[in-house]
């Protein structure tokens, strides 16, 4: 064979080797260093949604559900975003319209958010007056999504930027920036000031 062909072919191997290791650590860093990925989201939401009109409260407890890392109010609806890091093998898929990590139903984590979410949206509906729906999502930091971003469980699970191109596709109300507004200052009454961890009840 050509000896360029086989320096080329080796070059070629040697950056795909590269990338591939520097992608691997790159999506498990958060995971090796024991965080959960809610700073992350906040920095990517910064740059994003919030530049097209969303807002975001950061760190907020749902009375009885623990702490909710982010709740989105946008255009297009509320979103209630939890953050969580697994390792990079992970598999998170769904069958049968439910979600598998590793095999498993993770169903205390399912029945958290759900819990969470809809007791946001109660205490929300109750501040302004007019029924609003939270919808729960969850950013996966590491780990393999199948099929991303994966719908299970009523759930939507992705990689963050997958997540933020996921909301802004899929809108399920119509509001105003007044409205907007009108929603964030509810949340600020009814959910206060906390830490990270979410947990169901």
């Amino acid at each position: 064979m050509n000896p360029l062909f086989g320096v080329v072919a080796a070059a070629a191997f040697a950056i795909f080797d590269f990338t591939t290791h520097w992608y691997g650590y790159r999506t498990s860093s958060v995971w090796r260093r024991g965080l959960r990925g809610d700073q992350n989201m906040t920095r990517l939401l910064r740059y994003t949604l919030e530049r097209r009109g969303h807002r975001v409260l950061h760190g907020r407890v749902v009375p009885g559900h623990g702490t909710a890392d982010q709740l989105l109010v946008g255009p297009g609806g509320v979103w209630l975003v939890q953050n969580d890091a697994w390792h990079p093998d992970t598999e998170i898929a769904s069958f049968g319209g439910k979600v598998f990590i590793d095999g498993r139903t993770p169903s205390k984590l399912v029945g958290g958010l759900h819990g969470a979410a809809s007791e946001t949206a109660r205490l929300l509906s109750e501040r302004t007056g007019t029924d609003i729906a939270v919808t729960p999502v969850l950013a996966v930091h590491g780990g393999r999504v199948k099929g991303a971003p994966l719908v299970a469980d009523d759930i939507v699970f992705a990689p963050p930027l997958k997540l933020v191109r996921w909301i802004a596709k899929h809108p399920t109300a119509e509001f105003s920036p007044e409205r907007i507004e009108e929603i964030v200052r509810a949340g600020v009454h009814v959910l206060p000031i906390g830490g990270r961890t979410m947990t169901s009840t």
